[in-house]
């Protein structure tokens, strides 16, 4: 059901079957339910749970489903038939192509691109300018029978301005350093950096700078 709020906003277009939660706030030239190509107006439902705070030109397609506590930054691209989980933010300027599954609490700052086929698993956090790849051979006749994201384990962090390609692992608690170009599977618990990443360190070797906390993560893989 449209929370009221969002159906009295006339500078955003919620189109048909469009299932807002409760105490849902559409900021304004938002675009929430867009049909992808071949499909009508309608056709396919897209549900986003309560308390959701989508944020001024984000544009959302059709086909989604997105759990409670939603947050997208302005300008959010989201295209279609994503599986989106709870407690989840999205930060300004980032695209989201179709196809991929988002569990719970996950993180994903301004300007990121993340195409289809990618899995970021629960809690895991995406930095700034981020991106990810899903196609080791571009404008090859097969490409698209073999497009395949990345998959982020559980609670796993990618920095700043990381790239990442296709059909590759990030695994559990892992930490990929900013600015890194990962061509292959990262270790659990591992901290990778460079390019082509390298492990350099384990997670359990990282300390804070300030001295508030003994260890930032947790730092052994979990039996």
């Amino acid at each position: 059901m449209v929370n009221q709020q969002s159906r009295e906003n006339p500078l955003s277009r919620i189109y048909p079957r469009v299932r807002l939660g409760d105490k849902s706030q559409i900021g304004d030239f938002c675009v929430i339910g867009l049909p992808a190509g071949g499909h009508q107006p309608g056709e396919v439902e897209t549900i986003i749970g309560d308390d959701a705070i989508i944020r001024s030109h984000t544009v959302i397609y059709a086909g989604n489903r997105i759990g409670s506590g939603f947050r997208a930054g302005h300008g959010v691209l989201i295209r279609e038939d994503n599986q989106i989980g709870h407690n989840c933010s999205i930060g300004s300027h980032t695209v989201i192509e179709h196809h991929l599954q988002i569990g719970n609490g996950v993180r994903i700052h301004s300007q990121a691109f993340v195409p289809e086929f990618t899995i970021l698993e629960d809690g895991c956090w995406i930095g700034p300018n981020v991106v990810f790849t899903n196609a080791y051979h571009p404008l090859c006749p097969k490409v698209k029978q073999c497009l395949k994201g990345a998959t982020v384990k559980r609670g796993a962090k990618v920095g700043a301005n990381a790239t990442i390609l296709p059909d590759l692992e990030i695994g559990e608690f892992a930490l990929v350093g900013a600015g890194a170009v990962v061509i292959g599977n990262v270790p659990a618990y591992s901290v990778v950096a460079g390019n082509p990443a390298k492990v350099v360190k384990k997670i359990a070797d990282l300390t804070c700078p300030y001295d508030l906390i003994d260890h930032p993560y947790p730092m052994k893989p979990e039996k």
